[in-house]
């Protein structure tokens, strides 16, 4: 159309032209042509006017390369502007952690680009996919002590997402839904529902993400946001395509997933991220009590092969029924990448280490030992892992492992024992004050990567405890389905608990 354009204004010039000069060619006629000649000179040059600006047009920047940054370490600042991406971290105007590629990080996407993105919304696909086969063979095929696996021997969807991220004129948002098991299984672990009318689970349970902001052009940004928003607590991502293990260790798969609140990220420079948090409550949708909880994160990358991140937790009194008690957490990562060589058999290799502490204080704890105010309440735990690449990033193998120490086991994740929720709770696996829980875990974790947007994975893990834990043989559901109130004692029954388990799973990630 362009062309035609064109070649249409170059004939209609070219016929103007000749007819100008035929007028001037003939002397007779001059003196009573003399306007009929200025118009036609004027339209000539209003013409070759719009030829020009034809041409500068048909010559436009061409179509910029949208790319995602991830979301489970670092949510990108905003990208209303349709301008190429500034990466040198010594410009003042530059993105944040845009220097390097960090799509190795385990909790971060290795997707690398969105093609579909728009300037004003970048759409978000994810789906996952797995088959666990549990050595032990629960007769209910029902898994505990887990936020990623919750069925055994079956093919079940743990999620599926649809969402993305707004952003326009420096106003931001983001949504991504959960259906699948996660709209049952996360509200289920929350127990801040149980206070209050109108049913926060049911109105929550189909999001893992709703949020909205705004973007200030302040130093390398700063974006202030309010909802649902994803927990780093744990390294890990909420979403096993962004992680290099399907199930998380302890340290990870016992905290928060999400927060609901406001948060402020500010990035002072390109290479560091200061995040304060103003929270319900440790991953709940509302309050336990009657204060909130107060946290933040302090992300620093100096290059591109170094990541080192905290975060703290603090004043929120997150014990259902437990007004004066409180609690404290921090958890600290490092994940270094120690090699890299595209043309060898081992293309990339990286490391990750992650240490939690933590602990309750008042209602009849203590976080410093059993005393007058009561038992010790505190949480210790570790977790390393380590990752080769292979054949230009294709294929990846994953070992890792960790340990927890938690009593009180406030932490710990209730086995869903005839229903039981982390409100009901259950006398069959008690959580009051003095209660031992330790555990450890070990994992291999085998990838096949086609494609940036899919992943094949195989992985099998073992787990144990020093007290009766995870799914027997026997199951955990009472003959018949569930009986009487949730997580209620059954007469002549008992849930089949056993201290440990072996299990391996099959997933299909995707995300676009």
């Amino acid at each position: 159309m362009l062309s035609a354009g064109d070649l249409q204004a170059q004939i209609q010039a070219q016929n103007l032209q000749t007819a100008v000069e035929n007028t001037q060619a003939t002397p007779d006629h001059q003196t009573a042509q003399d306007q009929k000649i200025q118009q036609l000179q004027d339209k000539l040059e209003e013409i070759q006017k719009e030829l020009m600006e034809l041409k500068q047009s048909s010559s436009v920047a061409p179509e910029t390369h949208h790319t995602t940054t991830p979301k489970a370490s670092v949510t990108s600042s905003d990208f209303s502007e349709a301008e190429p991406e500034i990466t040198d971290p010594s410009n003042p105007h530059s993105e944040p952690f845009a220097f390097a590629d960090f799509t190795w990080l385990t909790g971060n996407a290795r997707t690398k680009d969105t093609p579909y993105a728009t300037k004003f919304f970048t759409p978000e696909i994810r789906s996952d996919a797995n088959y666990t086969y549990d050595f032990r063979h629960p007769q209910d095929d029902t898994i505990g002590g887990s936020s990623e696996i919750f069925r055994s021997n079956e093919v079940q969807l743990t999620q599926f997402g649809v969402g993305g991220d707004f952003h326009y004129d420096n106003v931001r948002a983001r949504f991504m839904t959960q259906f699948g098991l996660y709209s049952e299984t996360t509200p289920r672990n929350d127990a801040s529902p149980a206070r209050g009318q109108w049913n926060l689970a049911d109105a929550y349970r189909y999001l893992s993400e709703a949020y909205g902001g705004y973007h200030f052009n302040v130093q390398h940004g700063i974006n202030v946001d309010a909802g649902i928003f994803m927990s780093y607590v744990g390294l890990f991502s909420y979403y096993q395509f962004d992680n290099w293990a399907y199930q998380p260790s302890y340290v990870s798969s016992n905290t928060p997933w999400f927060f609901n609140g406001v948060r402020v990220q500010w990035f002072p420079t390109a290479k560091l991220k200061i995040e304060p948090w103003f929270i319900n409550g440790w991953q709940s949708y509302g309050r336990f009590n009657n204060r909130p909880g107060l946290g933040g994160q302090i992300l620093y990358r100096p290059n591109g092969n170094w990541s080192i991140v905290g975060n703290q937790y603090g004043y929120g009194e997150d014990a259902l029924g437990i007004p004066s008690r409180t609690r404290y957490h921090t958890d600290d990562s490092l994940q270094y990448k120690y090699y890299e060589r595209h043309d060898s058999f081992v293309s990339k290799a990286a490391a990750s280490l992650t240490g939690d502490a933590g602990c309750e204080s008042g209602g009849g704890v203590s976080c410093f030992g059993n005393g007058k105010t009561g038992p010790k309440q505190s949480f210790l735990g570790f977790m390393a892992y380590n990752r080769l690449w292979f054949d230009r990033d294709r294929y990846a193998l994953t070992l890792g492992g960790g340990r927890i120490n938690n009593p009180g086991r406030y932490l710990v994740l209730l086995p869903p024992i005839n229903g039981a929720t982390a409100a009901s709770g259950t006398p069959y696996f008690t959580e009051n004050p003095g209660d031992q829980y330790k555990a450890w875990d070990a994992s291999v974790t085998a990838d096949y990567m086609p494609s940036q947007y899919f992943t094949y994975r195989l992985e099998y893990n073992h787990r144990a405890a020093n007290v009766p834990y995870f799914s027997g043989p026997g199951g955990v559901t009472p003959p018949g389905g569930n009986t009487g109130a949730p997580g209620s004692l059954v007469p002549g029954w008992s849930p089949d608990l056993r201290n440990s388990e072996n299990r391996i799973t099959g997933a299909f990630l995707v995300k676009f």
